[in-house]
């Protein structure tokens, strides 16, 4: 199953996400992404640290994916990466939990 088909069945989930990607296609923006938590902590590392989505996306899913942390670091130096790639993971298993818990 694709991430936009998991979000098509996860409609609370996919609103929640929409508030932390104004502007954007939850949908579209998940393109690209193997798997929905991995898309889910992006988004979240994203609107904790005031990433740009897309440039985030890009180091992620690109030519030359990058890891999580190793795109943190590249666009937010200063960062604490280890803290905030933790932290993205625990919003998500929440996320994703609160969303399992409402089927």
């Amino acid at each position: 199953m694709t991430v936009q088909q998991h979000l098509a069945k996860q409609p609370q989930l996919s609103a929640k996400l929409g508030t932390l990607l104004p502007g954007m296609n939850v949908s579209q923006a998940a393109t690209g992404f193997k798997n929905l938590g991995a898309f889910v902590s992006a988004v979240h590392v994203s609107h904790n640290l005031g990433i740009p989505f897309l440039s985030l996306k890009s180091r992620l899913t690109g030519p030359n994916p990058q890891s999580l942390g190793q795109a943190i670091q590249a666009l937010k130096p200063n960062a604490k990466v280890e803290s905030e790639v933790q932290r993205a993971r625990i919003q998500t298993r929440a996320d994703l939990k609160d969303d399992n818990e409402k089927h």
